[in-house]
């Protein structure tokens, strides 16, 4: 006898078999007969595909079903989840940077549940702007003449530049040729907005005198760009926003200045470092200015332009302006979380960002102390845990050389026989990404740290363990 006759290879059965099965029927009213119908087919041939190639394969019907049940849970799962963000890094970019206030978040849902005046004046029973909906209290903090709002602050230098700079050139110090975020290169975007690039001074410096030279008949504006990602130190100098607004004026140019980060307040008041804000900016003479909303500022990705009344109304009348326009969701969030600017004394109580970058290293140091004896019991002598001083970081390219101290939980696994600690490390950091609410931390030295400067809600951080640490070897 053959080892083929020996050992015949297992009979599927039938896609419509298994539709029947007991198990599997009462996915139909979970996730609808097609997408189980298609999941189905799926696994079937995932199977079949291994049998044909001497794989070990269950043809079981309960692990069929089970297999089809996972299989859907995975394809019907929303792509957005929520996590714990334990970087240490506040805004960070790759995880949704700003936490919204609750009070934003229900003007959310208010406002996607039904009509709403997004673009229809109340009082004139006309069409409106739906820039009207946050213009006058962005106005009123800022102290701007007019403003608009797009998409985000990429959006919103490219519309300035092309409004405003379109087959004109633009000077701009070499230091501040700043790259953002994905690859994004001021450089790029001045090219993208029909604007020419006229680099002036050097890396670390430059004087008043290289912009007097750079101006010609073809220059459209002077601009000057935030370095909100990195910091030069040394031999160092550049013109300050009063004394190039005063050359543009001189010239007649407008003088824009892109701050990126979008401070609204004196950071200086919740204990960090001073960043130079929008009022200031416009105080000293700049044109037109533009900054995040998701950044400092706390609220929606958006970008914002505040200045001067005529050239905004140049940039709204840009067809551009159309493309990267806000939906009336981010408007209802932005406008929300404005509003506790005008109420400054409760800034840190109602706006989750800036009290997250404010919390005390003592408070978050205690906080990780009462975590410590439930985390080592869960995970007995597999892993040990300890609490650790470390450094936060503000992030999204906000005051990029200064870091907050914070305090986090050390995990250490016991890698002795097993694998290396490296090895050891990354798959404690993947069980984490693997959790219902995935828990991201980073990895430094021996042990994968999880700074809690962003952890506020203990309780469900602590529940998700329970499970993860029985299963850890």
């Amino acid at each position: 006898m053959t080892e083929a006759a020996a050992s015949p290879t297992p009979k599927l059965p039938s896609v419509d078999a298994v539709l029947r099965s007991p198990a599997v029927m009462p996915l139909f009213d979970i996730y609808g007969r097609q997408a189980t119908t298609d999941v189905v087919r799926d696994v079937l041939a995932e199977l079949r595909g291994d049998l044909r190639s001497g794989k070990p394969a269950s043809v079981d019907a309960d692990a069929i079903a089970q297999a089809v049940a996972g299989a859907l849970e995975r394809r019907m799962a929303p792509g957005l989840r929520p996590v714990f963000n334990l970087t240490g890094t506040v805004l960070h970019t790759n995880l949704g940077r700003a936490p919204l206030p609750q009070a934003a978040l229900d003007a959310i849902a208010l406002t996607a549940r039904g009509a709403s005046n997004l673009e229809f004046d109340l009082a004139t029973g006309r069409r409106g702007d739906r820039d009207a909906i946050v213009e006058e209290r962005l106005c009123r903090l800022t102290g701007a003449e007019a403003a608009t709002i797009v998409n985000n602050n990429a959006a919103a230098v490219m519309l300035l530049l092309n409004s405003l700079a379109n087959r004109k050139e633009v000077p701009v110090s070499r230091g501040e040729l700043v790259e953002i975020g994905g690859a994004f290169r001021i450089p790029d975007i001045m090219a993208r907005s029909g604007s020419k690039l006229i680099e002036v001074g050097t890396t670390n410096r430059t004087h008043l005198k290289d912009y007097v030279e750079a101006i010609g008949p073809r220059t459209g504006l002077l601009m000057k760009v935030h370095t909100s990602n990195y910091e030069i130190q040394g031999f160092t100098a550049e013109v300050s926003e009063k004394a190039l607004a005063a050359l543009a004026h001189e010239h007649g140019l407008p003088m824009a200045v892109d701050l990126g980060s979008g401070a609204l307040t004196d950071m200086a008041r919740f204990g960090l470092p001073h960043e130079r804000t929008p009022m200031e900016t416009l105080a000293d003479g700049a044109d037109l200015v533009t900054f995040s909303g998701d950044k400092l500022l706390g609220g929606p990705q958006a970008g914002l332009i505040v200045g001067r009344a005529d050239l905004i109304a140049r940039l709204k009348k840009n067809p551009l302006k159309r493309a990267i326009r806000c939906d009336k969701m981010t408007l209802a969030a932005l406008d929300t979380v404005l509003g506790f600017y005008e109420n400054p004394e409760k800034l840190a109580q109602e706006v989750p960002s800036i009290r997250l970058l404010s919390r005390k290293a003592e408070d978050i140091r205690a906080q990780a102390e009462s975590l410590v004896a439930p985390l080592r019991a869960m995970f007995a002598d597999r892993i040990a845990v300890e609490v650790v001083d470390c450094m936060s970081q503000i992030g999204s390219g906000a005051l990029p050389v200064e870091a907050l101290p914070s305090a986090a939980l050390a995990f250490v696994p016991d890698s002795a026989g097993k694998r290396s600690i490296g090895s050891a490390l990354k798959r404690l950091a993947a069980d984490l990404r693997a959790l219902p609410v995935p828990v991201i931390g980073r990895i430094e030295g021996d042990a994968l740290l999880l700074d809690l400067r962003c952890l506020e809600d203990t309780g469900a951080f602590l529940r998700q363990f329970g499970e993860l640490g029985a299963a850890a070897p």
